[in-house]
This record gives structure tokens, sequence and C-alpha cells, in this order.
């Protein structure tokens, strides 16, 4: 038996090559390598674009909230700050209002710090909300010590404040805006990966409809028949398939306007913005802490409120109501160091937390609603238009598989009557 296998072997190669020129050997070639080929394209089609849809169903079930959690985290961390600062400033036994600002804020970075911890599923994002629990108790047990000494009359009180401040801005803060930026950035990446052509299924396709051509070509050589039903159904087939894909992921990337003016970067440019304000509000209140020179406060306030007007104007407009109301806090302000400059403390603490109308605190305080009105907006747009991307791509996995199956069968029906006549 062992020296036959071999001449049993090279037979058998031998036969397969005389097969392989003749004409029901071309068909079954043909039939094989197209069949492959379709099946090979629908399969990876369907996985490509199933995977382009539960990418969607990601950014707004994971991605999306988890960069508006981290936005929400930074606002509220700083409004803590910016309201500690003004119950300070306040003397004594601060007002309702006051200690109810503060307490709401440290209320929603705790819901926010939770639903980014809920959400946390890479090491860099479980590291940065790690950082923010372990240092928030700390900052609201500097900010008591501050309150209670404040209460007392004794001048060390603002000596903790500062260092509170210090640790917000230095560590607490700094985390919140880098988890801010990179949860922006992930969304950003998921919406460019839905938005691109899914190349390898594409290459494939085309595969498809030169196997096709070449198989028409071979027949016409072979057997003189010039259409062959069958190979003219399967390319009708995968050039429909080629047709859907590409429509359908250019439909879902118009309707993400993922570019420099879309939705997605007008809501981390107007994320930033909101930021800017806070940061600004804050340099603001601590100018009045610290009862001394106030020009590196100044420095640091006027550089912040003017990257917060580039972001306003750029994606808002000039005269929006945000641009107006960023124009009328700089003028309350202004009044307020104004009036610290002149030595009249007391009228410009007045300007920088009173209640009125005209007070810096209340046209901040328009300011963030405005910007906020403004997010919640941008956000909106953005999760519609990620929603309308994915019903765009909702039907193109089944649909690819479908027509390239249906290729597959026509190629096989179309061909096995060729193939009976040799038989």
């Amino acid at each position: 038996m062992g020296p036959r296998l071999p001449t049993t072997m090279h037979n058998g190669a031998a036969w397969s090559r005389r097969f392989a020129g003749t004409t029901p050997g071309v068909i079954v070639a043909v039939v094989v390598v197209s069949v492959v080929l379709c099946l090979l394209a629908g399969f990876t089609g369907a996985n490509q674009l199933g995977g382009k849809v539960s990418r969607h169903e990601q950014v707004l079930e994971h991605t999306e909230p988890l960069a508006f959690a981290a936005q929400r985290l930074y606002v509220a961390l700083s409004a803590a700050d910016a309201a500690a600062a003004e119950a300070f400033l306040s003397g004594g036994i601060e007002t309702p209002a006051v200690r109810a600002r503060y307490q709401q804020a440290l209320a929603d970075a705790a819901a926010a710090l939770a639903e980014a911890t809920a959400g946390a599923s890479d090491a860099r994002t479980r590291s940065i909300v790690a950082r923010i629990s372990a240092e928030l108790p700390s900052f609201t047990g500097l900010v008591e010590t501050a309150r209670a000494n404040n209460r007392q009359g004794f001048p060390v009180g603002s000596a903790y404040l500062r260092e509170a401040s210090a640790l917000m801005q230095d560590s607490l803060l700094k985390n919140a805006q880098d988890l801010s930026t990179t949860r922006s950035a992930a969304v950003r990446d998921d919406q460019r990966r839905i938005a691109a052509m899914p190349v390898t299924t594409i290459g494939l396709l085309l595969l498809v409809l030169l196997a096709c051509g070449g198989g028409s070509y071979l027949l016409l050589r072979r057997t003189n028949r010039r259409i062959n039903l069958g190979l003219v159904a399967a390319a009708g087939a995968t050039a429909l398939a080629l047709v859907w894909i590409v429509a359908s992921t250019a439909f879902a990337a118009a309707a993400m306007d993922n570019d420099d003016s879309g939705a997605s970067k007008e809501f981390q440019t107007l994320a930033e913005a909101r930021i800017l304000a806070q940061q600004a509000r804050t340099d603001e209140t601590l100018q009045l802490i610290t009862r001394g020179d106030i020009a590196a406060g100044e420095e640091s306030y006027s550089a912040h409120v003017a990257q917060l007007r580039e972001r306003v104007v750029t994606v808002l407009g000039t005269g929006s109501p945000a641009d107006t109301s960023l124009t009328e806090w700089t003028e309350g302000h202004r009044v307020q160091v104004e009036a610290y400059r002149a030595a009249n403390y007391n009228a410009a603490l007045a300007q920088a937390i009173g209640a009125g109308p005209e007070s810096s605190a209340s046209r901040f305080a328009l300011v963030d609603k405005t910007l906020g009105a403004d997010l919640t907006r941008t956000r909106n747009e953005l999760r519609g238009g990620v929603n309308d991307a994915g019903d765009a791509l909702s039907w193109s996995p089944a649909v690819t598989l479908l027509l390239m199956l249906g290729a597959a069968a026509a190629i096989v029906v179309g061909l096995w009557p060729r193939l009976k006549e040799f038989l």
C-alpha cells in the first residue's frame, strides 16, 4: 500500500490539471471562486456593518453619557469651589441661599462622579475617578474648617479656604478636565468609526464583480454564450449591496455631521466654554479673599474670559445671548475691580457676591445658565445625529448578507445547467 500512495496522489494531481483545462473544469472553478467571494463578502460586510450599529448604541448608552457626566462633574466641582468662596466672603454665618448653592454643587458633583464611576471601563478613566473620589472629602473638610474659623472671626480661616481652593484648582479640577477631554475625544472617535467606509467589505464586493465579469468572459470563450443569467443576477445583487453600503454609510456620516462645524465639535467647544467660565468666576472670588495684590488674579481672569469669548463667538456668534451675558458679566467685574482698587472693599464685596441684578454673581449665573442651555441643545443635536446614523445603518448588515447569499445561489443556479451539458 505504501508505494502506491505517491503514485495515486501523482495521478490525482495530473487528473486535476487536465480537468481544470476543460470547459467543465473552468465552469467549476468559476463557481467555486465566485461563491467563496460572495460568502466572504457577505459575512465580512455583515460583521463590519453590525459593528457600526453596535458602536452607535455604545455612543448613545455609554460613551456620550459618560462625556456629559465628566463635563457636569467639572462644572459642579468648580461651582462648589466658587460657592465656598462666596460663603466665606459673606462673613460669619452665610445666607441660606449661598449655603444651598454650595450643598447643591456638592450633590451634583457626587451624582456626576457616581455616573462616571459606573460607566468607567478603561484603566485611565477609573484612575482619574479614583483620585477625584479620594480628594473630594479632603476639600470639603478644609472648607468646613475654614467655615468654622470664619464664624469665630479667626483669620486662619482664609488660609484653610485658600488651601481648599488650591486642592480644587491644582488637582480635582485638573483631573476632572482631563476626564472631560478624554471622554469627549472618545465620542468623536466613535463617531469617526461609524462614519468610516467599510473598506474591506467594499474591496471584497469589487472582487465579486470582477469574478462575475471574468466568469462571463470565460463562458463566452468556452461556450459562445454571451449572457449567463446567474452571473448577471449575482453581479446585480453585488452592485446593489455596494450601493446600499456606500449610501447608508454616507448618510450616517452626514447625519452625525462630525466635521469641525458639527454638533460633536460644538458640544466639546461649549463644554470647554462652560469650564472656562467657572475658572474665571473662581478667579473673581479668590481675589477678594487674599486682600492683597490682585494683578495675578486679574491676569488669570482676563485669560480665561478671552478664551471663553473666543469659543462662544465661534459656536454661537457675536451678539448671541451667551455673548451678551458675558459682556454684562465682564462689565460687572470691571466695577468690582475699580471699587477694590479704590480701597472700597465693601463695595467690591457687594458687587462680587450681592444678590442684585447688577452684581457679578447674578450676571455670572446668567452666563452659566445660558451656556448650560446651549450645551443641552447641542447635546440633543449630537445624540439625534448619532441616532439617525444608527437608523441609516440598521438594515445594512442583514441586507448585505442576504444579497450576497442570493448572489452565491444565483451563480450556482445559473451555471449548473452549463455544467450539466458536459456531464
